[in-house]
């Protein structure tokens, strides 16, 4: 699972991955300094508000009504006291506790789904069976990796990973450009694409009051469009690589240090039982969604009940199984307080009346140049934020509130707005400096960040062209394909 703004020190064949610097302390003071900002809105931008009406098919949600816009009057507006943002804080992680609650049980399910090895051994083994040849190796880590990220946002789990596919990539005569690629840009792209992620997509749909998980079909299929690019660009670097060792762009650093695979990595007959029970429960909850209207606290529940068949079918005891999932879930912390203060920024704002002031003026810019530009645009903003909080679910918290009625108000469907927000947050998950997974697999491969971005820069200009086309295309064809119902 992807826990972007969490930093676990690691070693592998005595590489140390990261400095002691702890990169989620950056993120929650820019959330914070975001909280103060907000209260500081309050006191200059007009107040206002739109009427809402509930939505079809959540009623405990309420969407915008377009054209319904109206400045408050003397006796409606209201002014905060000026240390409103530290008590709005606690209203904050209210406002996201079924998410918060979600990240500490997931977190736990993992912790307990890694200690049974199941998910080290299936990619071990997905990784020596494609190690046979470039193509191949490379197709097939594409899609395992990718297959992850789409699922339940996999990206910290493929970290110590790196070191193995580095020595496989150096075996076939390639580099570790081609072993960090073959991980980190499916890993990327998965999130971009995710059907099922609880940390990115789930949050996001939860927001803008769409069904969970909806879109998944035509997410995947947009996903093979993405993985074919990436191919094409990797396998190129590789031949380039393998014909001229010279042109590598990690060519001058010395690789002849070993690095170790963990001890057991076979993929045993109760591992694969685990594997499909965590897909026999995946699959459970994408039609318990569609038929039952199964929500947060449904997923929540098919979680806590994959950890623990997983415990069981393990034969881990009950206090180990206790101790695991404490600690897995004790590692979301940053995660759940990063959630709980991006949650705030909406309280202050909608407490201010000043969030639908935001959106009408952001919407009277962008309608005039119709759907597709506003799409566009969200896109932007979206690319730009992950740069600045490279959480996923702190991201979703922060922007969705504003994108999710500024879709309704320029006429952009609210997939195509959830969609913005996962192309803005994923594919720059593969280059910002501020995530410590990115620093870290760099760190446990020796690439430069410099030479990372020369190989990864072209790459992303062209699936940020895709994206898009596809963000467009959602607009105008979505309905009809079932993507925006």
């Amino acid at each position: 699972m992807v826990r972007i703004w969490k930093y676990t020190p690691m070693r592998a064949s005595g590489i140390v991955s990261l400095s002691k610097r702890n990169w989620s302390i950056d993120s929650l003071v820019l959330i914070f300094s975001f909280i103060v900002f907000a209260q500081l809105l309050t006191y200059v931008v007009p107040q206002g508000q739109f009427e809402r009406e509930p939505y079809q098919d959540n009623p405990g949600r309420s969407m915008v009504i377009p054209e319904t816009y109206a400045p408050a009057i003397a006796g409606q507006k209201i002014r905060i006291e000026p240390w409103y943002f530290l008590t709005a804080i606690p209203k904050g992680f209210e406002a996201a506790q079924d998410i918060i609650f979600l990240i500490f049980i997931a977190g736990g399910v993992i912790a307990i789904l890694r200690k049974s090895g199941a998910i080290d051994a299936v990619l071990h083994k997905a990784v020596a069976r494609f190690g046979s040849s470039p193509g191949i190796l490379i197709a097939g880590c594409l899609f395992l990796f990718s297959l992850g990220s789409y699922t339940i946002g996999m990206g910290e789990e493929y970290v110590p990973l790196i070191p193995i596919i580095v020595t496989m990539s150096l075996a076939m005569r390639m580099d570790a450009i081609v072993a960090m690629g073959i991980v980190w840009i499916p890993y990327g792209i998965g999130w971009a694409c995710a059907g099922f992620n609880p940390f990115g997509v789930v949050i996001a749909q939860n927001i803008a009051g769409l069904p969970l998980t909806s879109g998944w079909a035509i997410r995947a299929v947009m996903m093979v469009g993405f993985l074919a690019i990436a191919f094409h660009h990797i396998y190129r670097y590789a031949v380039r690589v393998r014909n001229d060792p010279s042109s590598s762009l990690v060519a001058h650093i010395d690789y002849s240090s070993g690095f170790d695979a963990p001890n057991d990595i076979r993929l045993s007959g109760p591992r694969i039982l685990i594997l499909l029970v965590f897909a026999a429960g995946v699959i459970g909850f994408v039609v318990g969604a569609k038929l039952y209207a199964w929500y947060v606290a449904e997923l929540t529940a098919v979680f806590f009940a994959i950890g623990l068949l997983a415990a069981g079918i393990s034969r881990i005891s009950p206090g180990d199984t206790s101790r695991t999932f404490i600690r897995g879930a004790a590692e979301m912390t940053a995660a759940a307080l990063l959630v709980g203060f991006a949650r705030t920024i909406e309280v202050v704002l909608v407490d201010g009346q000043i969030i639908d002031s935001m959106v009408n003026t952001i919407a009277n810019v962008l309608r005039s140049f119709g759907p597709e530009t506003s799409s566009v645009g969200m896109l932007v903003v979206q690319t730009i934020c992950n740069f600045f909080i490279p959480s996923g679910s702190g991201q979703a918290f922060v922007t969705m509130p504003i994108m999710s009625p500024l879709a309704t108000l320029t006429g952009v469907p609210q997939q195509t707005a959830v969609l913005a927000y996962q192309f803005g947050d994923g594919f720059t998950n593969m280059i910002v400096p501020t995530s410590a997974l990115v620093m870290g697999a760099l760190a446990l491969g020796k690439i430069p960040y410099g030479a990372w971005v020369r190989f990864i820069t072209p790459l992303l200009v062209k699936l940020f062209a895709l994206a898009i086309v596809f963000l467009v295309l959602s607009i105008h064809f979505g309905e009809a394909v079932g993507f925006n119902a």
